[in-house]
């Protein structure tokens, strides 16, 4: 018998400890060679841990959420035959790194603000009992099967959709049933299989760790280092939707425009004349580094949080080659198969709730960078616009407002507004996204 000792190996450059976010064993467990140890966490990178060794799993490092310095003993393994068992990986060794998206577990999902009510039974189950009103409540009132309550449409779909017989449901005033009476009715049936959409449940503890760690602590780094600001303009997109389905409609076998390339393009033509806003600010150092290149950090959701794809060198991309890249990077972040270094060096960022997005946003810096843009979602308003002849006209139009937070101590509000106003020039007249 004898024992190996694996440690937690030089998992990237300049990297000096990584969190536990999975236990592919227990103490006692007997594991085989390449079997599945631990996933280690390192800024955004998910590294699967596999024993060189088999044997009987002796000791492990502690416990989901725990951090291990690099060189540190992560698993101790009781190994068979006699001898000294395999060195553990030198710090310096390579490992494979496979960036993974975890589906979140049902059962460790915080609640959601509402619980939705149970689905009625099927016809061919027999109805739930209902149990009778306390005795304070007057008995409802009987009505004849054939006799038709009285009730608003809403009131009865809203029934239907509970399983509540309104023969059942005594009205409060005039005949009618009303939701209030609905209310009532719930109320003294709870137990009966009646539930309100904001039915009580039970209090769920989730530890934070992974992802949502490293999503928490870098939003809370960057609020507490950075004094933001936001500033929104309105933007009419009209003109710019109208040619956005143009290009669509002969696109051929090209990816389908968005109205994100369209944007991108419109950020990466604006920047040359506002360097400050395409930086990074080193507060130690007391650095910023304007860039020359736009990398631009697209911000996109995936189950296991918010995760921020790098459009590489974005200026030299026109609307088609971005779309593609948009799509391949989106794609990339939520299967999990994004490379390491797809994940950082973004000098801007943009982030997009699309048709979720609200009438305007403040959204938080992705740290070190000075700036970040919020496109938010397009409306369609009447509009007093030109008739041509001197005069104006009512119009309907599609308008969307154009969000930005800087950092304060790199720019100035004058700069970040004349920003939006340069791109909301090129926005209106989108031919000039296209002039060379």
């Amino acid at each position: 018998m004898g024992t190996y000792t694996f440690r937690l190996p030089d998992i990237g450059e300049g990297i000096a400890e990584a969190e536990i976010v999975a236990w592919h064993v227990a103490v006692g467990d007997m594991v085989e060679e390449d079997g599945r140890l631990a996933d280690m966490m390192t800024d955004k990178a998910t590294v699967e841990m596999e024993s060189p060794v088999a044997g009987k799993v002796v000791s492990i490092a502690g416990e989901v959420g725990d951090v291990v310095a690099i060189g540190s003993a992560l698993v101790i393994i009781e190994t068979e035959g006699e001898g000294e068992a395999p060195a553990s990986a030198p710090p310096g060794a390579p490992v494979e790194v496979r960036i993974e998206v975890e589906t979140p577990d049902p059962a460790n999902v915080a609640p959601t603000e509402a619980a939705a009510p149970p689905p009625p039974p099927p016809p061919s189950s027999p109805a739930p009992a209902r149990t009778p009103a306390p005795a304070i409540a007057e008995p409802a009132l009987k009505h004849d099967a054939a006799a038709k309550v009285l009730a608003s449409p809403a009131v009865r779909q809203r029934a239907r959709d509970l399983g509540i017989d309104l023969s059942e449901v005594r009205p409060s005033e005039e005949g009618r049933v009303r939701h209030a009476d609905l209310d009532q009715f719930l109320a003294y049936n709870a137990k009966g299989g009646y539930h309100s959409a904001g039915a009580e449940r039970g209090d769920e503890v989730i530890k934070v760790i992974g992802m949502r760690r490293r999503i928490a602590e870098n939003m809370a780094a960057s609020k507490r280092n950075i004094p933001h600001f936001s500033y929104v303009e309105e933007c009419d997109v009209t003109a710019l939707e109208v040619m956005r389905e143009q290009l669509n409609s002969n696109r051929g076998d090209k990816p389908k425009l968005t109205m994100l390339p369209l944007l991108i393009t419109a950020i990466c033509r604006t920047l040359p004349h506002f360097p400050m806003i395409n930086a990074r600010y080193d507060d130690e150092a007391g650095v910023v580094t304007r860039y020359g290149a736009v990398h631009l950090g697209m911000a996109a959701q995936t189950p296991a949080g918010l995760m921020v794809p790098v459009i590489r060198n974005a200026q030299s991309l026109n609307l088609w080659q971005l779309a593609r890249e948009i799509g391949r990077l989106a794609e990339a972040a939520r299967s999990g198969s994004a490379k390491s270094e797809e994940l950082s060096g973004s000098t801007l960022t943009v982030t997009s709730l699309g048709p979720l997005g609200g009438v305007a946003t403040t959204p938080v810096i992705n740290r070190p960078e000075v700036a970040i843009i919020g496109p938010n979602r397009i409306i369609e308003r009447p509009m007093f616009v030109p008739d041509g002849m001197g005069g104006e006209r009512i119009e309907k139009r599609k308008l969307m407002n154009i969000s930005i937070s800087c950092d304060h101590r790199v720019v100035d509000g004058h700069d970040a507004a004349s920003f939006v106003q340069a791109m909301k020039k090129l926005i209106e007249t989108p031919v000039l996204l296209l002039a060379d």
